[in-house]
């Protein structure tokens, strides 16, 4: 039986630029830089890691890595303080979460939620 994920690992272009992305998300970096080929970032009890891509290295839609957060809308707040593009607004869906995307510089899709109160 799987209990829980460990880690997501994503692919960059340029590490620099998303590890500002990600610290400016509240992600706090366990292990690189901006100049590393790989850095971790804290994510709860789990890991977001990043992996320098080549330049030539593409790749298309792959899919979306979900967050859970204690306060959506102040993240939300937190991201466009920090001139970042959310993809909507936070909303409320019809599954039972409160929740928003938004890309990071590579086109990887995150979103973030919180279980709605029944």
């Amino acid at each position: 039986m799987i209990e829980s994920i460990s880690a997501v690992t994503l692919a960059t272009h340029d590490m620099a630029r998303a590890v500002r992305f990600y610290s400016s998300l509240g992600f706090s970096i366990r292990y690189g830089g901006g100049a590393a080929a790989f850095t971790s970032f804290h994510a709860g009890s789990g890991y977001l890691n990043l992996i320098a891509a080549p330049k030539d290295q593409r790749w298309s839609w792959w899919g979306r890595v979900i967050f859970c957060v204690s306060d959506v809308d102040g993240l939300y707040r937190t991201a466009v303080a920090q001139g970042l593009q959310p993809q909507f607004a936070p909303r409320d869906a019809e599954w039972g979460e409160h929740y928003f995307h938004i890309a990071d510089p590579d086109g990887h899709e995150l979103s973030f939620a919180k279980p709605l109160a029944r």
